[in-house]
């Protein structure tokens, strides 16, 4: 009999097992939505519940701010350019700390937003400030890459700006000092960002290790290693923060060290970089070591001036000023880069998409089959111990009729049957 239930119960693990992979948006996109809202539903009962016992003055704060912020938008009056202004400030921030959520969540497989939106918006920037030569091109702080809408001064002349107030003999030279402050304030946010989606593996493993349960992030990890679905995570830093969790180091120690590591620390060296690459000044010092290096072979040294002298043209050439846009409109190529970058860019956040969608399907599905497992294997064990008390009732009375030796024996028999 009880190898007939260890049969079934492999076999139901089996089955559950076969359920949770054949469970995607491709093969059943239905059940994987449904079971995606139901486990979504879940989390906000559980956040709700949770911050009704323990955070009253935090939903009563909440609640007041949110009527107060309701009413100010709703009454007209001169404070609406000030709330705009703040609602600019707001969607500022919100993006740049979404996209780096974005780029550390999930095991490091999570969408490289550095990659897709802060490299390149620092680079614009310092790019359109060595040709302009002068750094004030932002109308304010927000003036930034954003969600279906560019920066205002990418398409405008260098003339709108002003005269170059940085220039030299070779054209303009705006120092590493003077760009760094105008893109700090977005990068800094987004290293905020990926500090906050860190949090995620150190509070699942936190709990797991106050629970005493198996880690599932670290099942997980295990899972990436093996997986091979054209994505190159970087899990070190998540596998530290489960480290972290399960070894109790406190919430705000790891926080605190995680946000200095990457909003400060990691954020300035990979600014810096871009800056120095698009300002000319790494490339100046590459330049100068070729020089000095390519002089020492023989033959190079008469071809060197003149390789140089063309080099440094097209430099100037990449770098001048845009010159003042004409009144003529030409038709331009529907079919540019830009066009296929964003068709690149929402191809990634479908993927993204998918990848949560079915992730957060699996896990609530993998947490019903749990329940099942642990209501059968309950079901078992009472009703094994109920044929214990049974026989062992039986054997009770059997003794009140039997000589001291049979209630010793009867003793022995029931340990057996336990």
């Amino acid at each position: 009999m009880l190898a007939d239930k260890m049969v079934f119960m492999a076999d139901l693990r089996e089955k559950h097992q076969q359920e949770l992979e054949n469970l995607t948006l491709t093969t059943q996109p239905f059940k994987t939505i449904k079971l995606f809202i139901l486990g979504v539903i879940q989390y906000l009962k559980r956040s709700v519940l949770y911050l009704l016992a323990k955070g009253g003055w935090l939903m009563l704060s909440c609640t007041v701010v949110a009527a107060l912020g309701i009413l100010l938008v709703t009454i007209d009056g001169p404070h609406e350019k000030h709330l705009e202004e703040l609602s600019e400030y707001f969607r500022f921030g919100l993006w740049w700390v979404a996209l780096g959520v974005a780029s550390s969540i999930g095991l490091g497989s999570g969408l490289h937003t550095f990659v897709l939106y802060l490299g390149p918006h620092i680079a614009l920037f310092t790019i359109k400030a060595m040709q302009c030569g002068r750094v004030d091109l932002k109308s304010a702080p927000y003036d930034t890459i954003q969600l279906k809408r560019g920066p205002s001064w990418l398409d405008k002349d260098c003339d709108e700006f002003g005269p170059p107030l940085f220039s030299s003999s070779e054209g303009s030279r705006v120092p590493l000092s003077s760009i760094l402050p105008q893109v700090q304030l977005e990068a800094i946010l987004w290293g905020v960002g990926t500090a906050l989606g860190e949090l995620p593996p150190y509070f699942i493993s936190r709990a797991a290790s106050i629970s005493g349960s198996r880690l599932d992030a670290m099942d997980e990890f295990d899972d990436s290693s093996t997986e091979s679905d054209g994505v190159v995570p970087n899990p070190l830093f998540d596998l530290a923060g489960i480290m972290c969790g399960q070894f109790g180091v406190p919430f705000w120690k790891f926080f605190l060290a995680t946000l200095i590591g990457k909003a400060i620390i990691k954020t300035h060296i990979q600014t810096v970089f871009i800056i120095s690459v698009c300002n000319n000044q790494l490339l100046d010092w590459i330049e100068n070591e070729l020089i000095w290096v390519l002089s020492l072979v023989p033959g190079f040294a008469p071809v060197l001036p003149s390789l140089v002298a063309k080099l440094h043209t097209m430099r100037a050439k990449y770098l001048k000023p845009q010159q003042p846009s004409s009144h003529i409109k030409v038709k331009k190529w529907d079919f540019s880069f830009a066009s296929v970058w964003n068709t690149i860019v929402w191809l990634m956040l479908m993927n993204f998409f998918v990848k949560i969608v079915t992730d957060t399907a699996q896990r609530y599905l993998k947490k019903q089959q749990d329940k099942e497992i642990a209501a059968l294997t309950n079901n078992s064990s009472a009703s094994r111990q109920s044929s214990i008390e049974v026989q062992s009732d039986g054997f009770t009375s059997f003794s009140h009729h039997r000589s001291p030796e049979n209630r010793i024996l009867q003793q022995v028999l029931i340990q057996k049957l336990v």
